[in-house]
């Protein structure tokens, strides 16, 4: 009797001892789901923290180069200046080689009511307007010559500090040789404001100006250009590449050795950094070829080259995405193999195609390194005309503004950055569309 109770104490004991492990088990499955929760919002805090970071920081120091300062003058187109000797009927190129800035200091002297004989208050003043005024005036006279002689209002760029100054980017309250604004040009921007010929307004010129020297006159229209040659160049001929060796590699290829090292390699290039693609165009587009260096035409192909590899993957993972059933079922009903490939596959696969390629559009917008290579950093200030003219890169202008040494250049350098995020948010934004798009068709 006394055995039969102690057996069955010892199961009850048993039992509790394994419904206690089960639990501490469960509080111990329970505690490490709740750690892991917590390290997935941690990581996603982390995320977003440094992706707003980066927003706030690049923002904060581009959004004012939209703005731009201009100082309105009442400019004399002084016949004696701009046409001494009345041989312009003769020789208009006698109109590019004026004496502008002339009318420039002039005007200046009349509205800040300096004397024409102060030499050293005469350049302090002409310090405050950007040294591109010869180019705007240049441009108005060529224009319309007839202004030849008459006194008309204009809006000059002003300088790279008074315009900082003007957005509050300088510090005025340190003393005089510790900033470049003089007082004396603080007095005269008070004047200027207080007769209404100092103003903001919308920064047109970053947007179709090229490259420049001088801060205020700098722009990216030509950069902008460039990457609109490139990207074309990049899509006529990546995508119809990319697309045809990926269906032949998918749907039509035997599988055997040789496929076998091609796929290989393809999985390799979309692997190598950007900048070997650039030693390659070097290489043949530039020193086997001929093709001229820093056009649109060399980055196109060399980011074709660069993109190639990520499409082939993408459209391979599209086409391995379709369901087999739907090639069997268009063979079974006399589908040729093509006619099951173009009429029902690649249909099926335009989204996830489409996704990708504009995804390696994305990415190749963004590129620099190889550009560096193939010449694209260089100094271009005209708009080029065709893919073959020299040319840059928007990503290419930023990273020379970003070394130059003047602080206007940082929102500039800044204001870039979101144009060019604003597109790559832009191409990623039509994916989502067309993705979406194309399934509703299916």
């Amino acid at each position: 009797m006394t055995e039969t109770f102690s057996t069955a104490t010892e199961r009850e004991e048993s039992r509790r001892q394994l419904a206690e492990t089960r639990r501490k088990g469960l509080r111990r499955r329970h505690a490490a789901e709740r750690r892991f929760r917590l390290y997935g919002m941690f990581a996603i805090s982390a995320g977003i923290f440094f992706l707003a970071a980066l927003l706030f920081s690049v923002v904060g120091k581009g959004y004012t180069a939209f703005e731009q300062t201009t100082i309105t003058l009442p400019i004399t187109f002084d016949a004696a200046v701009i046409d001494p000797e009345g041989a312009r009927e003769d020789d208009p190129r006698l109109l590019l080689t004026a004496d502008y800035p002339e009318l420039v200091e002039a005007a200046l002297a009349e509205t800040l009511e300096i004397s024409p004989d102060n030499g050293p208050e005469l350049r302090e003043a002409m310090r405050m307007i950007s040294r591109s005024s010869r180019v705007e005036l240049r441009d108005v006279v060529l224009k319309d010559p007839s202004v030849i002689g008459e006194t008309v209002n204009v809006r000059l760029l002003a300088s790279a500090d008074i315009d900082s100054a003007n957005k509050g980017q300088i510090d005025l309250s340190v003393p005089e040789t510790s900033r470049r604004v003089s007082d004396r040009q603080l007095e005269w921007m008070e004047r200027l404001e207080a007769l209404g010929l100092m103003q903001k307004s919308f920064n047109t010129g970053f947007f179709t100006h090229g490259a420049s020297s001088r801060p205020e006159s700098a722009g990216i229209g030509v950069a902008f250009v460039g990457t609109l040659y490139m990207m074309g160049v990049v899509l006529l001929l990546a995508l119809p590449i990319g697309v045809a060796s990926a269906i032949y590699l998918e749907e039509f290829a035997p599988k055997n050795r040789f496929t076998d090292i091609i796929e290989i390699n393809i999985n390799n290039l979309a692997a190598v950094p950007s900048i070997i693609f650039g030693l390659l165009g070097l290489a043949v587009f530039i020193g086997l070829l001929g093709l001229p260096r820093s056009a649109s035409l060399v980055g196109g192909l060399v980011l074709t080259l660069m993109t190639l590899p990520t499409i082939i993957i993408a459209t391979r993972a599209a086409l391995q995405a379709v369901p087999s059933s739907i090639r069997s079922a268009a063979l079974g009903v006399g589908a040729s193999k093509m006619q099951a490939v173009f009429h029902h596959v690649l249909p099926q696969a335009m989204p996830g195609i489409l996704t990708g390629t504009i995804i390696g559009l994305a990415q190749a917008l963004g590129e620099t390194a190889p550009l560096l290579l193939i010449g694209m950093v260089a100094f271009v200030a005209d708009y080029p005309a065709s893919p073959l003219d020299p040319a840059t890169a928007l990503p290419v202008q930023i990273y020379m503004w970003a070394g130059e040494a003047e602080r206007a250049f940082v929102e500039r350098t800044s204001a870039a950055i979101i144009v060019l995020l604003a597109f790559l948010i832009l191409m990623n934004i039509t994916a989502v569309i067309l993705r979406r798009r194309f399934e509703r068709r299916r």
